[in-house]
């Protein structure tokens, strides 16, 4: 042990980001040549660097790359020179690199470490750790939340099953072995999301030719795709969603075994495709999800009844749907408000509809009794699916009574209907019903006018929906019966 602190002289503590190499005194050296204990002293200096690689990255300078650093930000920054002052190393990594890269907004900043949980807890005492599957610590700043995730390895390196377990379908349930960037790298979904920015060197360091890949605007998954999508088949949606905001195209042996594998969503739990679904659609990429989950055959594992309206050739049932996703694009750019209660109102109604009909055509049922039978129905085969907590469900299903009340408007229904905390979103969706081709004789305009309208105003557009009462006939007496003559 002598020996080997005379011959490592270095300087404490030794921070892997800036690791200078230990100075080595060439008379020990010489020794230690001669014993051939060279490559045992390569693998301590290995383990002593702690993010060095067999294979090492592709390093270039950020500025260059055109990584404004204005817009990082200042908290994630603030996380990395911490973890760093800990003796750590620490980057920004994923989506929000890639962003920058691309010029767009980055939606938020996480953060990889060679630190386990508890250790960045205790660098951050107001941390939480959170998560079972895949452990993850925020740290908050206020509103801000910065994800750290501690560097992962390959999940067959786990020493037990309290680290890393997979269903009998190959879905890992639980993936928490930790290892070094290198790995870490190769554990990522997409080659664009595993860069690595240190933002104190201004250094972005790529593993897996992902600047090269943003360059061609190409989305292609580490490793080798059937594996990877069978770890964790949300990666197919991942795929879909970052194709569709990125306006990237999937790289062919990433896109091949998307259609034969797509049937492994159904064992993802359904609060996860719940989580999924929004991402999917409140992005400001839902057309383009929409068509690509369509077209890779997703699109029935996420919404099944939804699927099912599509494959015949209603061109309503086309254009309602396309128009959902049209108009909630248009209101996410806008920065107006899109509820999920309104996104799985929508993308149910169409199976809702074609329920209700059917109840109707077997059982002669009235239209609320058809809406609460089918409901019922549609919901439960939803759920299965997707998961959608009761504050979006109950909304949900009002907007969908409000449907059969907005046309009964006669006495005081209209002013009590639009005082109703639903109205508004009923009445957004009776325009996509008429946009899309529903012939609704006018309903939708006649609730635009009745809001521009001033209360006496209201009562005329009411008075006039009453028609007149037609003249009645005069009723013909039947003739009375003569009674037969007394006899003589």
């Amino acid at each position: 042990m002598a020996k080997w602190l005379q011959l490592l002289q270095l300087s404490p503590p030794l921070n892997t980001r800036n690791a200078t190499k230990p100075v080595v005194d060439s008379r020990l050296l010489s020794t230690f040549q001669e014993r051939a204990l060279i490559p045992m002293l390569n693998r301590f200096l290995k383990f002593l660097s702690g993010t060095k690689s067999a294979k090492g990255p592709l390093i270039v300078d950020a500025r260059e790359q055109g990584i404004d650093f204005n817009r990082l930000s200042r908290n994630a920054i603030k996380v990395v020179e911490s973890l760093q002052k800990a003796g750590y190393a620490a980057y920004i990594v994923g989506g929000g690199v890639r962003d920058l890269l691309l010029k767009l907004k980055p939606k938020d900043f996480d953060v990889a470490t060679n630190a386990t949980p508890e250790q960045v807890k205790q660098v951050f005492r107001s941390a939480m750790i959170i998560g079972r599957r895949f452990r993850i610590v925020h740290v908050r700043f206020g509103r801000e939340i910065i994800e750290v995730t501690t560097f992962r390895a390959h999940h067959e390196e786990a020493s037990n099953a309290k680290e890393a377990k997979q269903s009998a379908q190959g879905v890992l349930l639980l993936d928490n072995v930790y290892g070094d960037i290198h790995s870490d790298a190769m554990r990522r979904d997409f080659s664009v999301n595993a860069l690595y920015l240190d933002p104190l060197s201004g250094q972005i360091h790529d593993f897996t030719n992902g600047l090269q890949d943003l360059q061609n605007r190409v989305l292609r998954i580490i490793g080798e795709p059937t594996a990877r999508y069978r770890e964790d088949p949300v990666r197919m949606l991942r795929a879909v969603r970052f194709a569709a905001k990125l306006g990237f195209g999937l790289e062919a042996k990433t896109e091949a075994p998307i259609r034969s594998l797509a049937n492994l969503l159904d064992h993802i739990p359904s609060a996860r495709l719940f989580e999924e679904v929004l991402k999917l659609m409140l992005g400001g990429s839902a057309t383009a999800c929409l068509q690509l989950l369509r077209d890779y055959e997703l699109l029935r594992h996420l919404f099944p009844g939804t699927a099912e309206s599509l494959q015949g050739d209603d061109s309503f049932n086309h254009k309602f749907v396309d128009l959902v996703a049209l108009n909630t694009d248009k209101r996410i750019r806008s920065d107006q408000r899109v509820t999920p209660a309104f996104i799985f109102g929508a993308f149910l109604w169409l199976p809702l509809v074609a329920s209700m009909r059917k109840l109707q055509a077997d059982s002669q049922v009235s239209s609320s009794d058809a809406m609460q039978r089918a409901s019922a129905h549609i919901v439960g085969q939803q759920l299965a699916r997707t998961a959608l907590p009761k504050r979006f469900l109950i909304p949900m299903r009002e907007i969908w009574a409000l449907q059969l009340r907005l046309p009964k408007r006669d006495g005081d229904k209209a002013a009590q209907l639009i005082e109703h905390p639903r109205f508004r979103a009923a009445y957004d969706f009776l325009l996509l019903r008429e946009d899309a081709g529903e012939d609704l004789a006018g309903l939708g305009n006649w609730w635009t006018q009745y809001q521009l309208q001033g209360e006496e105003e209201r009562i005329a557009m009411v008075a006039k929906l009453q028609a007149p009462s037609a003249k009645r006939k005069p009723r013909r007496r039947r003739p009375k019966a003569r009674s037969p003559a007394p006899d003589a």
